[in-house]
């Protein structure tokens, strides 16, 4: 194929993501269910976000901790009413495996793996909710049972969740509904239009929650304790972070791990970075404080301007 048809084929996708609406094969993240009645109170002091406050069809973004309030992870926890299903990066799966594995010790939880078990569909733009029959304008992370699916809406669009041998058949019925499949580099343009963040590239175990904006989404300062806690209540009602979540507008297109200077000195590194078809060449970059919206960076060969998220 060459560059000139590879650009029509992204823009053909970039427009049923942002337009229509687009369907991307996620299934190899990972997949972990609790059971139990103490499932919901033993979470809530693993991870930021208050667990025992949520309620069948409902849902929460939170992230788990070193003791000093470091990034390990992050996780979307959904209440399907028997169990709560969640849902991470394949690459901290592991991790959270053995944390949750190794703490619920004496407690009514049962840990379950689901990651080979269940398939992931995510479909993304503005007609997923019609696509899927569900109700649209929902809350992020309102989820229901259509027989064996469980359906939850995200920020983009709906995520599909089934019994992993019945991938074909789910993506054909959604298909004959109008979604169109596209590669996961094209989910990843609208992510970063977004502004979300994401492990592994945007987010590392350097990483205190409120530096990449995340107090919002993911942390409760009204529920009971949990490992890391100290560190990002003291830093939320003390302190400032010395670095910030930020946009970058690049004058050409730069890899993933590019240092940004700001003059002589290093304030930070690319993290995720795409071209958008709406946009030109983009990224996300935590970055030092004094980097604010406005400020010029060097990357590489070329220049960063600094931007708030989400992108306009």
């Amino acid at each position: 194929m060459s560059v000139q048809d590879r650009s029509a084929v992204v823009v053909e996708a970039y427009e049923a993501a942002t337009e229509g609406c687009a369907l991307v094969d996620r299934s190899e993240r990972g997949k972990l269910a609790l059971t139990g009645a103490d499932a919901k109170d033993f979470l809530t002091g693993q991870v930021t976000n208050d667990i025992v406050a949520l309620t069948p069809g409902t849902g929460a973004y939170a992230a788990f901790l070193t003791p000093k309030g470091k990034m390990r992870g992050d996780l979307r926890v959904l209440d399907l009413g028997d169990q709560l299903l969640l849902d991470c990066e394949r690459s901290v799966l592991q991790d959270l495996f053995d944390t949750i594995r190794t703490t619920m010790l004496g407690r009514d939880v049962q840990l379950h793996k689901r990651t080979l078990q269940l398939g992931l569909l995510s479909l993304i733009g503005p007609r997923a909710a019609q696509v899927t029959g569900t109700q649209p304008g929902a809350p992020e992370h309102t989820c229901r049972r259509d027989g064996d699916t469980v359906v939850v809406a995200t920020d983009l669009g709906v995520d599909l969740f089934f019994p992993a041998e019945r991938l074909e058949a789910v993506r054909s019925r959604a298909v004959a509904a109008g979604a169109v499949g596209v590669d996961r580099a094209v989910a990843e343009i609208v992510r970063v239009e977004s502004g979300r963040p994401r492990y592994g590239l945007d987010l590392d175990s350097t990483v205190i929650p409120q530096e990449a904006g995340l107090n919002e989404r993911a942390v409760s300062f009204t529920k009971g304790c949990y490992v890391g806690q100290e560190t990002v209540a003291r830093l939320h009602y003390k302190g400032k972070p010395n670095r910030h979540l930020r946009g970058l507008r690049l004058s050409a297109p730069a890899p993933t791990g590019t240092p940004l200077l700001l003059g002589e000195r290093e304030v930070g590194r690319l993290g995720s970075s795409v071209v958008s078809p709406r946009l030109g060449p983009i990224a996300l970059a935590l970055v030092r404080r004094e980097a604010s919206p406005g400020a010029e960076l060097a990357a590489g060969d070329a220049v960063a301007t600094v931007v708030a998220l989400p992108f306009g």
